[in-house]
């Protein structure tokens, strides 16, 4: 009978044992932006728009500035994320590829091994993500106003309200009402804003459409001194924004001034969003946009082609940011939650987007290129007890690592045939023997923005570009000397042993990630048999 007891007693405080060392494993909440330009975080740079609650992932914690994207377009960048494989070998290379289901992700493991996982917002591709307990994600883009939401427990489901703080709310109940406190959780928190078309709640239009924001120095960028890619990219805030859907002139106030459609899919897109209001949330709409647009049919037979482009510009800005207003103030929401409730103390949290994007530069909107604005992309960790407050790290970081990073954060040992590398030691202030150079590949082409094929080596100090597909042009650009990438250098005799080191470097990396011409001609050829051409579910 004693011996029983005893057993017992062991037993129950072995179990409990257990308990403690499961529920010492960190909590993760995962935060992405969609086309969230780092240039719009007020932690990179205060020019544009202040954000104070995501700033305070930086402040207590690490704020990369070099991070950057294996394949800046959404679909394949969420998939290198989850998969922790380039593009090439997940599938996922450019938004019409499907993506392999047969890839083991990240959160697959985490759940088999004892965490709680949950997403709400945008996953862009897939209605029925792998590894997670409980999933309420927008069917492909989403609306920024009564969203439609694919439920894994409720079918699907439209939420009055604006997108954004409907996602906020998700989340925080989740954590209030459905977490088990005896499991770690991980939490992807996933918005759809900044996307396209960049519809601001009530709160933010009301005010950012009186906002004047600054030029880009390089707004009527004439692009000489760059190859063919960059002059023949359909990305022009000018030409190629549409006037409906992008700067919210109303499809009729169009057809009065004799405006076409920019792309098949201005005007629908429009209809899509503003049409998706209700009654109350289109007349305060109306009250704010209409006097613009009637401002703007008397400004338009007068303006010239700069007129033009300025005024998109400060239309484009004015909505963007907008925009991200509600991010912010989502981020602080959860942020307090997690300090109100205690569990701060234990939670990774991780700022991120999907890729950078263009605010101007070059006259850019969109993303695509290894172009700077494009191909970097935020990234703010803050991990108590671990990662030093108001810490800065300059090193070559990319979303390939997010996978192999959060396992190892979790105990968990990541799959052989991963390709990221742990950024743990890099938290801790340990950066030697970390990678020098990064490999990017993108593939999506011909299609929406026509960007060319190309993939390229990037270091702190260079960046050595291959477009190929129907050109066949090299690229090099001093980082350091030329930030603003205007010169190709390629050909420069001063740059000769740079080339040549660079270029072997590009080849060992190719082999090292297990990509090929070989490939290259096969995405191509399937590319070309599929016939993809521009669609609006392609931008």
């Amino acid at each position: 009978m004693k011996f029983s007891k005893l057993f017992l007693l062991l037993f129950v405080v072995s179990v409990s044992c257990q308990q403690k060392e499961v529920a010492k494993k960190p909590n993760i909440l995962f935060i992405m932006s969609d086309d969230h330009a780092y240039q719009a975080i007020s932690a990179y740079d205060t020019t544009l728009i202040e954000t104070p609650n995501i700033d305070r992932i930086a402040e207590q914690g690490m704020l990369f500035t070099n991070a950057c994207v294996t394949n800046s377009i959404c679909a394949p960048s969420r998939a290198v994320i989850l998969t922790g494989k380039h593009s090439h070998l997940n599938g996922k290379i450019d938004n019409n590829f499907p993506f392999d289901t047969t890839q083991m992700t990240f959160p697959q493991l985490l759940q088999q091994n004892g965490y709680q996982t949950a997403m709400f917002g945008k996953l862009h591709f897939g209605n029925n993500p792998k590894g997670f307990d409980e999933f309420q994600i927008l069917p492909g883009q989403g609306r920024y106003y009564n969203p439609e939401f694919i439920t894994k427990k409720e079918g699907k489901k439209t939420i009055t309200g604006y997108v954004t703080d409907i996602i906020t709310d998700l989340t925080i109940n989740w954590l209030q009402n459905e977490r088990e406190e005896d499991k770690p959780f991980f939490m992807a928190y996933l918005h759809k804003a900044p996307h396209r078309e960049w519809l601001p709640a009530e709160r933010h239009y009301k005010d950012y459409t009186k906002r004047t924001f600054k030029e880009p120095e390089t707004l009527f960028d004439d692009y000489e001194g760059r190859g063919t890619a960059a002059k023949e990219a359909e990305m022009n805030l000018l030409t190629h924004m549409n006037w409906a859907g992008d700067s919210k002139i109303y499809p009729e106030v169009m057809d009065e001034l004799g405006i076409e459609e920019t792309a098949g899919w201005d005007k629908a897109a429009f209809q899509r969003e503003v049409g998706a209001m209700n009654a109350e949330q289109r007349a305060k709409w109306d009250a704010v946009y209409g006097p613009m647009n009637e401002d703007f049919k008397k400004q338009y037979p007068n303006m010239t082609q700069a007129d033009k482009m300025r005024w998109r510009y400060q239309r484009y800005m004015q909505d963007y940011l907008g925009s991200i207003a509600s991010v912010d103030e989502g981020v602080g929401k959860v942020l307090d939650y997690l300090e109100e409730s205690g569990l701060a103390e234990n939670t990774i949290v991780i700022y991120t987007s999907d890729q950078g994007f263009y605010l101007g530069e070059h006259g850019w909107f969109d993303k695509r290129f290894i172009y700077n604005e494009s191909f970097k992309t935020p990234l703010l960790v803050k991990w108590p007890n671990v990662i030093k407050p108001g810490t800065t790290n300059t090193q070559m970081v990319q979303n390939l690592d997010f996978a192999q990073t959060i396992l190892a954060a979790a105990g968990i040992e990541a799959p052989s045939d991963m390709q990221g590398e742990n950024l743990i030691p890099l938290f801790k202030g340990e950066t030697e023997n970390f990678r020098e150079a990064v490999y990017y590949h993108y593939y999506e082409y011909p299609a929406v923005h026509m960007v060319k094929r190309h993939y390229g080596i990037v270091t702190e100090d260079y960046k050595l570009i291959h477009f190929y597909d129907d050109v066949d042009e090299w690229e090099l650009y001093d980082r350091k000397k030329d930030p603003k990438e205007m010169l190709n250098v390629y050909d420069d005799p001063a740059y000769k042993e740079v080339v040549t080191k660079l270029s072997s470097d590009l080849a060992d990396l190719r082999v090292k990630y297990k990509d090929s011409e070989d490939l290259d001609k096969k995405y191509m050829q399937m590319y070309k048999d599929k016939n993809f051409r521009p669609t609006a579910g392609g931008k």
